[in-house]
């Protein structure tokens, strides 16, 4: 019996590691993957940090556009004959499992020409996802941030804060029950 609660205290402990440490970016936030109101995908992935565990969300309508995951080349070409991975369904989840940049782009035509495309680098794991050192996606030239920008990053930073508080707690408890089990 003693196994078992030490087991299921570690489980409970792994899954509150797991889960307080990974974000979940919606691309484009509220506009989403559109090319409707002009969205600067530069300008929204140079204002989030990733990391190793989060997860992206490409939200459309996929009778007009679709997400392709392709190469660096494929990228800078607007190429979308040769992807990596093609989603489809208007509100695709894509776990960012290893670090370096990843690419994206519609494939329906003249899209990815008109900006519909995302080039975000992915950092190693973070105890502090805003901890990190951002480079710059895709064009070295960005235009100066907006004050709403630094309000939304603020907010992060205090969602970020929150969480990890909230982690803290829950592992307290976690010990608690490792302790009762033994």
């Amino acid at each position: 019996m003693d196994f078992a609660k030490k087991v299921v205290a570690l489980w409970v402990m792994t899954s509150l590691f797991g889960f307080s440490f990974c974000a979940v970016h919606k691309v484009g936030d509220s506009a989403g993957w559109t090319l409707i109101g002009n969205v600067d995908y530069n300008k929204w992935s140079s204002s989030n940090n990733f990391h190793v565990g989060d997860t992206i969300v490409f939200e459309y309508n996929n009778q007009f556009h679709n997400v392709k995951q392709v190469t660096h080349q494929d990228f800078q070409s607007c190429n979308a004959t040769s992807a990596i991975a093609v989603y489809t369904t208007g509100s695709d989840s894509i776990a960012l499992k290893t670090p370096g940049h990843y690419y994206f782009l519609c494939g329906f035509p003249g899209h990815c020409e008109a900006g519909q495309k995302l080039d975000i680098m992915v950092a190693p794991a973070s105890l502090n996802p805003s901890s990190s050192p951002r480079s710059s996606a895709g064009s070295s030239s960005h235009n100066s941030p907006h004050p709403d920008d630094q309000i939304q990053r603020n907010s992060a930073s205090s969602l970020q804060t929150l969480s990890f508080k909230l982690w803290l707690v829950l592992v307290s408890i976690a010990t608690f029950v490792i302790g009762l089990a033994f």
